[in-house]
């Protein structure tokens, strides 16, 4: 499975390597890795992600399909962690394999877009003041309406 919902850290690089290892006849791969970052008043401590076990495997999985058929990729990768998360830790990763890079790279958009704004985590960050949930941003919706 190219799904992978999971609590513990992983290596974005030793998993680019196996994904490209894996994708024959791609001639282009595109990956994105984001990272835990404070981006408001400069005293996050860390981010802590909840979802639904199952609920969220099945809406990642559903969309990795869309992307698959609608870019025409060879394959594609979606990491999510859960949990605790403190800052500069890696908090997920796409990979998109495709034969011309254009396909690969709007695929990895899309998904990312759909990650932002759809999938079925939920984020608190943890900061000097207490914690708060992150709530949906305008423009990430606005991203996913371009699809």
């Amino acid at each position: 499975m190219a799904v992978h919902v999971r609590e513990d850290a992983f290596d974005p690089g030793a998993e680019l390597n196996a994904f490209s290892e894996g994708a024959e006849g791609a001639g282009a791969i595109v990956s994105f890795t984001g990272i835990t970052r404070d981006v408001a008043e400069g005293d996050l401590a860390a981010m802590e992600i909840e979802h639904y076990p199952g609920m969220t495997e099945r809406a990642l999985t559903d969309i990795r399909a869309q992307a698959m058929e609608r870019f025409e990729l060879i394959d594609a990768l979606v990491i999510h962690r859960h949990g605790r998360l403190e800052l500069g830790e890696t908090i997920m990763m796409v990979a998109t394999a495709a034969p011309h890079r254009r396909n690969a790279f709007e695929a990895a958009d899309f998904l990312m877009d759909y990650l932002k704004s759809r999938a079925p985590f939920w984020k608190r960050e943890i900061t000097s003041r207490g914690a708060d949930w992150v709530a949906a941003k305008d423009e990430d919706e606005d991203a996913l309406n371009r699809w």
